[in-house]
């Protein structure tokens, strides 16, 4: 992932930081609870594609 990208990079929804998760494979947004996937080296920033993050799940 680059990380020049991941600066500019924010949530669709809120607009709001998005926290980079390397083991996952994903970007995600605290203030929404929800974890948008990378694959192949490209970020979905698709709403419809994001996944919610477990009550229990640390961020």
């Amino acid at each position: 992932m680059d990380m020049k990208l991941l600066e500019i990079l924010v949530c669709p929804l809120c607009k709001g930081p998005l926290l980079y998760r390397k083991a996952e494979a994903e970007l995600v947004c605290k203030a929404d609870r929800l974890a948008y996937p990378i694959r192949d080296g490209i970020p979905v920033m698709l709403e419809e594609e994001a996944r919610e993050l477990k009550s229990d799940e640390d961020i």
